[in-house]
């Protein structure tokens, strides 16, 4: 039975490079063209959409600053509109990116075997749940952490005094690394796939790394405070050690095409 299983395997293997060999450069970059045109369009309606909901993002971006900063202030004629840009800009990237990722996955599926394949859906799915869970978690514990600790200091001698341009650019910067960082173990998982690394390297790289941690989460908060360092660089840490646990799974795994 399992000899009878093979040649379908075969087939799925070979499919995608004889669909390769009849589409010539021509064709690729239309195909490209025209996917790229569909996100272009899609983008702009959303983009759209969320502006005129604009005040309703703000107003959900400014919850965790609640009880801490009772108004945001401008400083130029122009930064209240550029605000409601910004959020309308950051809301309809948001929404288009199933759409941008069905259209990339669209693109570069049909050049890959069905293996690829299996790998490439896993990271995409993975890979957005991951995104979407760091996110989460800045908007849900790190923001209103860091918050109350920066406009802490000085409380009752300093009044805060915060721009929207500046709040938006703290918040949505916060929240996009947080989600960068929540993409280390899908990242290192598929490297141990490949044999780049191995959970035994990573055990014995751990105090390098913590170090190359807490370089990178001083360079991606929006502050050079070490608070935010801090707060970022401990769920990276956290983050670092699931992997270790994570990439043991990719070595275990035997190849399924290992046996005869």
């Amino acid at each position: 039975m399992a000899q009878l299983a093979e040649p379908p395997a075969a087939s799925l293997q070979t499919e995608p490079a004889k669909r390769e060999r009849t589409l010539t450069l021509a064709d690729h970059l239309e195909e490209l063209r025209r996917r790229l045109a569909l996100c272009l369009i899609v983008l702009v309606a959303a983009v759209g959409v969320s502006f005129t909901q604009a005040e309703r993002i703000i107003g959900w971006l400014r919850r965790p600053a609640e009880g801490l900063l009772p108004r945001f202030a401008f400083f130029t004629p122009t930064e209240p509109l550029l605000a409601y840009f910004k959020v309308s800009i950051m809301a309809g990237v948001i929404l288009t990116m199933p759409v941008v990722l069905s259209q990339i996955w669209g693109f570069v599926r049909s050049g890959l075997t069905w293996r690829e394949r299996y790998y490439g859906f896993a990271f995409i799915a993975w890979g957005s749940l991951l995104f979407v869970t760091g996110v989460a978690f800045a908007y849900y514990w790190l923001l209103p952490v860091s918050l109350k600790v920066l406009l802490g200091v000085g409380r009752g001698v300093l009044e805060p005094v915060v721009s929207i341009n500046t709040y938006l650019a703290f918040v949505t910067g916060l929240a996009f690394w947080c989600g960068i960082v929540f993409e280390i173990p899908i990242v290192l998982f598929l490297l141990a796939k490949v044999g780049v690394v191995t959970p035994e390297w990573l055990r014995q790289s751990r105090s390098y790394a913590i170090l190359v941690i807490f370089i990178i989460a001083a360079v991606v908060t929006p502050t050079t405070d070490p608070v935010n360092m801090i707060l970022m660089a401990i769920p990276m840490v956290a983050l670092y050690e699931v992997s270790i646990w994570v990439t043991r799974f990719a070595i275990r795994r035997p190849p399924h095409g290992g046996r005869s």
